[in-house]
């Protein structure tokens, strides 16, 4: 299985599919869009999107997201957080998902970055890293911080009855209705922000089915 990896590597290093493959998976509001967001005011954060292998099955782990938490309670997410000072993006990444789900650093190999994503509703900036892990993971979840692990199989975001919209109130200004794009997994809406890098990371794997 280690075709995908390698070929994921290589890819990352070029011209990423970026905001085209992210707007998939946005959300769509009925009124009048935002103004410009400055990138500059936004706080970095980082997040780890690993794929490990398991009964010969690709899986990436999402959590839910504990009710405790300042922001996006109850939304599944990609492990992750704000970048310490001192640390860089890749360091931020590999301890967020080691405090949050337990997968030890030593353990993961990177293999590049997607797209930086704004995200407005938490103020911050958030760069999503990808590695391989070369087995399923022993998890440990911080359980103030993460309500379930969802271990999703790659496979599923490319099944046709994945994505499926419904209609969500806006909560910040400019207040109105949208359509909300999700992938249907397990139970749960995977919706916002970690549904639109995994847009970006499904256009990857699409192009590197086809090498």
């Amino acid at each position: 299985m280690r075709a995908l990896p390698e070929a994921l590597r290589h890819r990352l290093s070029g011209t990423l599919p970026g905001l085209e493959a992210q707007l998939r998976m946005a959300p769509r509001l009925r009124s009048a869009p935002d103004g410009g967001v400055h990138l500059g005011t936004l706080r970095p954060a980082a997040a780890l999107l690993l794929m490990y292998p398991h009964e010969g099955v690709w899986y990436v782990p999402l959590t839910v997201r504990g009710a405790g938490l300042r922001h996006h309670t109850g939304q599944v997410s990609l492990p992750g957080g704000r970048i310490d000072p001192g640390e860089s993006i890749e360091e931020a990444a590999l301890r967020e998902a080691y405090e949050e789900v337990g997968v030890a650093p030593a353990d993961v190999d990177l293999l590049g970055r997607l797209t930086p994503l704004p995200i407005i509703v938490s103020d911050h900036l958030l760069h999503p890293v990808v590695g391989v892990a070369p087995r399923r993971p022993v998890f440990s979840l911080a359980t103030h911080e993460v309500d379930r692990l969802i271990e999703l199989p790659v496979a599923r975001l490319r099944q046709p009855d994945v994505v499926m919209w419904e209609e969500r109130m806006r909560s910040r200004p400019p207040h109105g209705l949208m359509d909300v794009p999700y992938f249907d997994v397990q139970g749960e809406r995977v919706w916002g922000a970690t549904a639109m890098v995994l847009a970006e990371f499904l256009d990857l794997l699409t192009e590197v089915d086809a090498w």
